[in-house]
């Protein structure tokens, strides 16, 4: 796929479970530092970067010239420094704040590509979350999880420990088709060369004629703690969707469900970073899993853990597993079919009146 500094802007503002949205600048291959070095130095990077603006280097680097990360970083910033000598006479300072232009290596043994990173501070925070809360989700992998689940954005959705409320708030900016980005006044495509504000403005102008209302929309969060109740109806505030979300005091099977909306039951439950806490929490995931046979019926369940160990208390078996990563923990978000009453029988299994 192609694009240009234009379809940037817009997946920028649009995206909501990316972290950074790279521009291709230049791909070659590089046996060592200092091929890359050279490679990099060939780059036309007064075109790019403001001659006395201010640029970072962030890399993904594998290759067995380099045992620091931090080394390729330093090359990569040499050899933009000095094309700006060389051509200019002057330089852009550096430094490690990722506010202004940022400049990306990704290089995998021979195989180098060089980019400009459009979004500068990461996208996975939709800054919303003043207060994040105990061990919060961060919001670019809320969305993913509720983007994968089968929630048709106007039924209900359920989310009983809901802790600072991310899935919840998530689920109400999706629904009504308020995009993170819109309420960001940063990024580091504003400080490349050729930046054209009016072009950046008009793609926000239409993405906010894209919000709507949904008076109806039924999103119910609880959680037993009331600071944490209350850390959410903050953050709920700050994105703008509190007005959306009811949230309630309680314990997670106290959790009103309506019973006339075939919608969705989200959990994100602790995992048990040790032994004793996994077996602290096994009674925890088979009451979730009594919560949703009993009082569930008619919806779609998930459970999003980074144990599948305790996940076998929940007594339910999942339709679906769907893979992600919670920083280096390898996690799954399983699906439960909730049937409200007895599935129908196929003619081929009915039983003959004898």
């Amino acid at each position: 796929m192609e694009g240009n500094m234009q379809d940037c802007i817009l997946l920028n503002l649009r995206l909501r479970s990316a972290g950074q949205v790279l521009f291709s600048i230049r791909h070659f291959f590089a046996e060592d530092a200092n091929e890359l070095y050279n490679a990099i130095r060939q780059i036309p990077w007064e075109d790019l970067i403001e001659g006395d603006g201010y640029f970072s280097v962030t890399s993904h680097v594998r290759n067995d010239s380099i045992s620091n990360q931090l080394f390729a970083n330093v090359k990569v910033k040499d050899a933009i420094v000095d094309r700006f000598r060389d051509r200019t006479g002057a330089r852009p300072n550096s430094g490690p704040a990722l506010d202004q232009a940022v400049v990306h290596l990704h290089w995998v043994g021979r195989d180098a590509e060089i980019f400009l990173d459009t979004s500068g501070l990461t996208l996975m925070k939709h800054g919303y979350r003043k207060i994040p809360g105990k061990a919060p989700m961060i919001e670019a992998l809320a969305s993913a999880c509720i983007l994968a689940s089968k929630w048709d954005r106007r039924s209900a959705f359920i989310n009983p420990m809901c802790g600072s409320g991310t899935l919840a708030i998530e689920a109400a900016l999706i629904a009504t088709n308020k995009y993170p980005g819109v309420q960001r006044d940063n990024f580091s495509f504003m400080h490349v060369r050729g930046y054209n504000p009016g072009i950046y403005q008009e793609v926000k102008r239409k993405l906010q004629q894209e919000e709507k209302e949904l008076p109806g929309l039924q999103i119910i969060a609880t959680d037993i703690s009331e600071d944490a109740v209350n850390i959410a109806r903050i953050n709920a505030r700050m994105a703008g969707v509190e007005d959306y979300i009811q949230f309630r005091k309680c314990d997670f099977a106290d959790t009103l469900v309506p019973l006339d909306q075939a919608g969705v039951v989200f959990f994100n439950p602790e995992y048990g970073d040790r032994l004793g806490d996994e077996e602290a929490l096994q009674p925890v995931y088979k009451r979730m899993g009594d919560f949703l046979k009993q009082k569930c019926k008619g919806y779609h369940g998930y459970i999003f853990t980074g144990n599948l160990e305790l996940a076998k208390h929940i007594g339910l078996k999942p339709r679906r597993r769907i893979e992600f990563f919670n920083g280096k923990i390898d996690c799954r978000l399983l699906e439960y079919e909730l049937y409200a009453g007895t599935r129908d029988i196929k003619p081929s299994q009915e039983k003959m009146p004898g």
